[in-house]
């Protein structure tokens, strides 16, 4: 039908385009708090752009979640400003008809937005922690940058080398802080190597002077050293921490049922019902008042969306905390926010007149 045709053609260039700005501002915002991130030693520098990258893939079910809604909206907004939805309504059919086409657009939607959701969401949610690990498990030795003064993993240390010889391996004018056992100590040398021992990696250090206080005490105690070995690597490199939950696969949340895997899973089931919500409150949501403000669509829309994604979430940390079953939260957010869009739709497809009648005088 050429009615059909024209509306998705329409709704693939509103779809698109809606896509394309969102998109585009959350690739922004990313990048400027990746920036931070990295500023503050949470992530590679050099990694900035694989975060970034990562992160906006697991905000794209959100973001084709809106744009679809979006689009929806718009497009038979502006239908009925231009009396191009009156027409198809006074020709005998009415506005539920419009989901056939609508549902027949929107079903590759719903598939890319499930994917994303269940596959690829735990794993992008991984990999960004994967690389965050990593810069953090880094050894101390790889942390030391010439010029700079540098904190080992564990806090304990600060390490400056004013320059390196040879490829990190040694280096002269080299200073450490160290804050162990109820000790301060600061050694300082003209000149250090790396050695590989089998205890560890070890920085050799040549001549120097070393200043070790009690904390609490003035005691202090000065010793001179021509060789000096200090350990700079531990076993933090080879630890292997626990899994967040939303890095988890699907399949591992259904095997083992626990309150944060439910509330992870109801997230991610519920991005795949909640797009499909949209469209059916998109199509009852879009008779408009001509002299009505375009803006006040897309304000409507937003506003929808924000509540209803502030619910997944409340319902997330409701169920983690058990407070809620997965099953009620499930069933009375989106089963109710289903049968309320259906209950609207039916009133435009019917023109229901909910309006009580009035009562009115008559004088004798």
């Amino acid at each position: 039908m050429l009615f059909h045709s024209s509306l998705r053609k329409e709704l693939s260039r509103s779809f698109g385009a809606t896509l394309i700005v969102l998109v585009t501002v959350v690739m922004t915002m990313t990048l400027i708090r990746t920036l931070g991130q990295a500023a503050r030693g949470n992530f590679n520098p050099s990694d900035v752009t694989q975060v970034m990258g990562y992160t906006v893939l697991a905000y794209m079910p959100t973001l084709i979640a809106m744009s679809l809604f979006i689009a929806i909206i718009a497009t038979l907004s502006r239908m009925y400003r231009d009396s191009e939805m009156v027409i198809w309504l006074c020709s005998g059919v009415g506005l539920a008809s419009v989901l056939a086409p609508l549902m027949r657009f929107s079903w590759p939607i719903f598939g890319v937005v499930a994917t994303l959701s269940l596959l690829v969401l735990p794993w992008s949610n991984e990999r960004i922690d994967e690389l965050k690990n990593q810069y953090e498990r880094r050894s101390d030795i790889e942390r030391i940058e010439p010029g700079q003064f540098q904190e080992s993993a564990n806090g304990n240390r600060v390490f400056f080398v004013e320059k390196n010889m040879t490829a990190k391996q040694s280096g002269s004018n080299v200073f450490i802080a160290t804050t162990e056992n109820g000790k301060q100590t600061m050694t300082s040398a003209r000149s250090g190597r790396i050695d590989t021992l089998p205890q560890g990696q070890f920085l050799m250090l040549s001549n120097g002077q070393r200043l070790e206080s009690v904390i609490g005490t003035t005691d202090l105690k000065i010793s001179e050293f021509e060789i000096y070995g200090a350990q700079v690597s531990t076993d933090v490199s080879s630890a292997n921490p626990s899994a967040q939950v939303n890095t988890l696969t699907t399949m591992t949340l259904l095997e083992n049922i626990t309150a944060a895997n439910l509330a992870e899973l109801s997230w991610r089931l519920g991005l795949i019902l909640a797009t499909i919500n949209f469209v059916i409150i998109g199509v009852a949501a879009s008779s408009v008042n001509p002299r009505v403000n375009k803006s006040v669509d897309l304000v409507f829309s937003l506003f929808t969306f924000v509540i209803y994604y502030n619910l997944l979430t409340l319902g997330q940390n409701w169920i983690a905390s058990g407070k809620l079953s997965f099953a009620t939260h499930m069933l009375a957010l989106h089963g109710g926010v289903f049968l309320m869009a259906v209950l609207w739709l039916a009133k435009g497809h019917g023109n229901w007149n909910w309006n009580w009648p009035r009562l009115t005088k008559v004088s004798s």
